[in-house]
């Protein structure tokens, strides 16, 4: 939805129930002096129906829709998702009140790439801003997304796409401009030697899934240079001494604004395997100079927690036993075991660990505990399930 003089004009959406859905591609408009919606009847070609899709005004007056997602049902129980990336123009008649016409713009440039869940936002120059967002790859019986974090600027005047590059920071352009200095002989390698030292450092963990799929998450931290080490140039400000690249990591439903020619970027979320990992940190760009990133609030994992789902009763009830519900049979097997001589002890958990660290760590152990507490015929699915929730117990109260 989007502005349009004293009008709001909507465009599009689905919407979908547990047997079926459908997506939309009719216009309303909200007049608001009057507050009443009206139904448009544009002429021409528009777009198919989709959601999700970009809704912006240009200087012209027109208003441009930019891709959108739909799927439709290709077979029983099976449907196929389309990732759209055409544009349209919607216009309203010169001298025809009330009358709008459809007209599809092929625009030039360096296009973004099909994509869904992208963020926009109007630049100060009336340019519309385009951020993120995921290509879903559908396969036999999985969807698996690959995320963005790239830049687009669409200039409807010219009607071309931009790639948004980013500059760099300004050290960065002094020492290309100046040329290397001359080294002493031997200095290469005490500055290979540095820079090996104090290059980022890439952490890898495996995380398993609720369904067994192991997810290896990497995360790229910046190491500290030491204090002893001289600066790379004696006019550089510590300022503009180039540090780590940071930008903010691929994303979906990211939120966006602008404000004083400067670009706002909060959360959004990313997949991991068949979990949503939902982001809150907050970066900033300057749209002037786009030289970099900046940092506003962190991401702090350590304050996430994981949220499980509850597929049916069946899997609630094994959750419920396994955290020492009211289930009679497990408070048996409870008292039985507790009663046998040489109880196994659980895998203890460390000062200051956060459960999200533990259960990767020790989830094989719980697994084991959790097969032999359902019986081998269970499905592997509802063994993760009880695993999960037993080391979760275990974890909130280790007595």
């Amino acid at each position: 939805m989007v502005a349009w003089k004293r009008q709001l004009i909507l465009f599009g959406g689905f919407h979908e129930s547990t047997r079926d859905y459908i997506y939309y591609n009719d216009v309303y408009t909200f007049d608001l002096d009057t507050f009443t919606w009206s139904k448009l009847s544009p002429s021409g070609t528009g777009p198919t129906p989709r959601s999700g899709c970009q809704m912006s005004v240009t200087p012209q007056g027109g208003i441009v829709i930019y891709g959108g997602y739909s799927k439709q049902r290709v077979k029983k129980d099976v449907d196929k998702g389309t990732q759209h990336s055409d544009m349209f123009l919607l216009k309203s008649e010169e001298g025809r009140e009330g009358r709008w016409v459809w007209t599809r713009i092929n625009p030039s440039g360096t296009k973004p790439t099909p994509r869904s869940g992208f963020s926009i936002a109007v630049a100060p120059n009336h340019q519309t801003l385009l951020f993120g967002g995921v290509c879903d790859e559908e396969k036999e019986e999985s969807l698996e997304g690959d995320f963005f974090n790239d830049l687009y600027f669409y200039d409807a005047i010219k009607n071309r796409w931009f790639a948004g590059q980013l500059k760099g920071p300004k050290s960065e352009k002094r020492k290309r401009r100046r040329g290397p200095k001359a080294e002493p002989e031997g200095a290469d390698k005490q500055d290979s030697g540095e820079a090996c030292a104090h290059a980022p450092l890439e952490v890898v963990r495996e995380v398993v899934a609720e369904d067994g799929t192991v997810v290896t998450i990497k995360q790229v931290i910046a190491t500290p240079g030491s204090s002893t080490q001289p600066q790379s140039d004696e006019d550089d400000s510590p300022e503009e001494a180039g540090g780590p690249w940071v930008e903010p990591r691929p994303r979906s439903n990211a939120m966006l604004a602008v404000k004083h020619s400067r670009l706002y970027l909060y959360g959004g979320m990313f997949e991991a395997g068949d979990r949503q990992v939902t982001l809150s940190d907050l970066y900033c760009l300057d749209l002037h100079k786009m030289d970099q990133w900046t940092v506003l609030v962190e991401a702090d994992p350590e304050t996430q927690e994981w949220l499980e789902e509850t597929d049916s009763e069946e899997d609630s009830d094994a959750g419920e036993g396994a955290e020492g519900g009211e289930d009679e049979d497990d408070q048996d097997d409870d008292e039985d075991s507790s009663e046998e001589d040489g109880e196994p002890q659980h895998p203890v958990v460390t000062p200051g660990e956060q459960f999200e660290d533990y259960l990767p760590r020790t989830e094989l152990y719980w697994v084991r505990l959790a097969r032999d507490e359902v019986g081998p015929e269970a499905k592997e699915k509802r063994v993760l399930k009880v695993a999960h929730a037993m080391a979760k117990a275990f974890f909130d109260d280790p007595a």
